[in-house]
């Protein structure tokens, strides 16, 4: 199924990856009403972690949000499988939790998130403007830089 969200994209010149199968015990998505809640996605690019070690330490502020940009993109991805594979769906990215995986020193998890937040304003436009957390964390599974999930309200 072509969507307009699909030509959106392409015009946009972003591709999503393969969502990613649970690891463990979870689900990738809960649904309950209008609000869907989206499991925490890493920084991988079809199953190849990417993005491995601290900010603050291995990556730099500008590295931090390509990282955060590839996390959400798999968030996005996900998205739009718990769709049907129609964005059009989205009424609203209502928030969006950022991991930043970083030193004690780092302290600039909220720009590192702006690699997310600013993908998701690009997609969805005034929809995409969400509220938002970014956490400096000691460590993340696999020693990735970033992890991202999102809730939005869908119709």
């Amino acid at each position: 199924m072509n969507t307009a969200f699909d030509d959106r994209l392409r015009a946009l010149g972003i591709e999503l990856p393969v969502p990613s199968t649970p690891g463990a015990n979870y689900v990738p998505h809960v649904r309950t009403g209008n609000v869907l809640y989206l499991t925490g996605q890493l920084s991988q690019w079809n199953g190849e972690r990417r993005f491995i070690g601290k900010l603050g330490r291995e990556f730099t502020v500008e590295q931090g949000q390509e990282a955060a940009r590839l996390s959400a993109l798999n968030v996005l991805a996900h998205l739009r499988a718990a769709l049907e594979g129609d964005l059009g769906r989205v009424c609203r990215c209502i928030r969006l939790t950022g991991y930043v995986n970083s030193t004690p020193e780092f302290t600039a998890q909220s720009q590192v998130m702006n690699g997310a937040s600013d993908l998701f304003v690009q997609v969805f436009g005034e929809a995409g403007r969400h509220t938002r957390i970014a956490v400096g964390v000691a460590a993340l599974p696999y020693d990735v830089a970033t992890e991202v999930e999102g809730i939005f309200e869908v119709r």
